[in-house]
């Protein structure tokens, strides 16, 4: 799936004006109706090293982006540009329809770009996983990229006089935050989605993230809390008797656990499935990062609640993220679930090992279960925790207070043209700016929404509190594009 990208030895970062030998579409599900990508995916040539003036410095990587210019009218409409995340740039394309659906109001350019060291973005292809080549994925030198193909695109396309409002989600709605304090000469301003800025930064609660998957649950029936919380209890009761074949059976696993750390680690793959579905909570079915059912939280909770079985509720409910086809005849414990420097979660493949890199590198993400403020067994991660894991895998000291230092933590009030949208069914929204910090930093909250179902596409199911926000949304940056386009023509 993911191809390779080769490394090309070019002194400076140029446009690549050529696209794919055709454009590229891809048809995406939604619903069950199939519907075109308006996106045509090109490559960027783009600067290894910005920070670098020496050797390794002056190479070249091929970026992947994707663009459209079905809506915009050429020359004078704003630039929409999204902030890959960490994953496949399609991905979130596919999933962020509110983009498209506002250039087609307001006449804009689309372009996503995707993240150095993830999809095909990859510098140095195979090897890029390795060390020290890993040592260039960094959340800068991804800024530097992203505003060195602003920069390029605009003067390739003659749209210096355009205005850029940048979009993202989640680590890419971080990233949007960062590109308007860092880059306020090229981005007029900024949607951060579901931009956990705070709670990354080490500012607030290491207790607050599985709390607040636990209260999904728990606002859906206090009685499904108890019942996760039951289950575990007795998984842990079965692990201290060590009657592994128990556990084996119950949870339909490939191989019996053999030790305490197989436990631990089927542990994490239950506690991953509940954070995936409390962040995924959308009003309906979707295909974004796995195929989730409508309204999983309470179809989780049906499921825990559907007999006296707790373990066997337990591994029901987890199947509905792990085995949603039904067509796997056993959990491997090791292949569904890694264990990383995000407590939340990596995912797979080399996307995982690139942001476990970044977690233990920039982005802090201590968090921790309980068993008291949440539902699920004690399991730490600590600063020292996190500092053992990441010398031994990657030969690196995480910096925990960096982002205070780099992008200002809690002390934003000077900056501007900022939207943090967040929704209360989402664990990483108090991990955000939840209150407007002054006229141009406006905090939306979203009570019916969960992870950035702001900037998916309208759908029939959507509450109206996203409809809302997304009104308000297309209002405020329709008035940043006509201030910064009257700026633009006077200079």
């Amino acid at each position: 799936m993911r191809q390779i990208m080769a490394f090309l030895t070019v002194t400076v970062a140029v446009f690549c004006a050529e696209a794919l030998p055709h454009s590229y579409f891809k048809l995406r599900k939604h619903r069950g109706v199939k519907t075109e990508s308006p996106f045509t995916e090109k490559y960027f040539t783009q600067t290894l090293d910005h920070f670098n003036f020496n050797s390794m410095g002056n190479g070249t990587f091929s970026q992947r982006y994707l663009i459209t210019d079905k809506y915009w009218e050429k020359g004078v409409g704003p630039v929409f540009f999204y902030t890959g995340n960490e994953g496949d740039i399609w991905d979130f394309a596919l999933n962020s329809g509110f983009i498209t659906e506002l250039a087609a109001q307001q006449r804009a350019l689309v372009i996503f770009a995707e993240h150095r060291y993830y999809g095909t973005s990859l510098p140095f292809g195979h090897d890029s996983f390795n060390i020290p080549e890993i040592g260039l994925l960094t959340v800068e030198q991804a800024l530097a990229d992203y505003s060195v193909m602003i920069t390029e695109l605009k003067q390739q396309l003659a749209a210096t006089r355009c205005p850029v409002i940048v979009f993202g989600g989640s680590y890419g709605g971080m990233l949007s935050v960062y590109m308007r304090l860092k880059y306020p000469n090229v981005v007029a301003g900024a949607l951060a989605a579901s931009a956990p800025i705070l709670s990354t930064a080490g500012l607030g609660d290491s207790r607050q993230f599985f709390r607040d998957v636990t209260a999904d649950f728990e606002n859906i029936a206090p009685e499904c809390r108890e019942a996760v919380r039951g289950a575990f209890h007795q998984l842990k009761e079965l692990a201290e008797n060590q009657d592994y074949s128990h556990i084996q059976s119950e949870f339909s696993l490939c191989k019996p656990p053999s030790s305490a750390q197989d436990v631990h680690q089927l542990n994490g793959l239950l506690r991953n499935a509940f954070t995936m579905m409390a962040m995924l909570d959308y009003p309906y079915s979707t295909h974004f990062m796995g195929n989730m059912p409508a309204n999983p939280v309470k179809v989780a909770c049906e499921t825990m609640l559907s007999g006296s079985d707790l373990l066997a509720n337990l591994r029901n409910t987890a199947a509905i993220v792990y085995n949603s086809t039904g067509q796997l005849a056993c959990f491997d414990l090791y292949s569904l679930y890694l264990e990383c420097a995000d407590p939340t979660g990596c995912g797979l493949g080399f996307n995982s090992m690139a942001w476990d890199y970044q977690a233990c590198t920039e982005v802090n993400l201590c968090f921790e279960s309980n068993n008291v403020t949440d539902m699920f067994p004690p399991m730490t991660f600590t600063e020292a925790e996190r500092e053992r894991y990441c010398s031994k895998r990657w030969a690196v000291v995480p910096r925990p207070d960096w982002f205070k230092t780099q992008f200002w933590g809690d002390a934003l009030s000077t900056a501007s043209n900022i939207i943090f949208s967040n929704g209360d069914l989402d664990p990483w929204a108090n991990g955000g700016v939840r209150k407007s910090l002054s006229s141009s930093l406006i905090a939306i909250n979203i009570p019916e929404g969960a992870h950035h179902l702001d900037l998916r596409g309208h759908d029939d199911a959507d509450p109206a509190s996203v409809v809302t926000a997304r009104k308000t949304e297309a209002d405020v940056i329709a008035q940043w594009v006509k201030m910064e386009r009257s700026r633009l023509l006077h200079l």
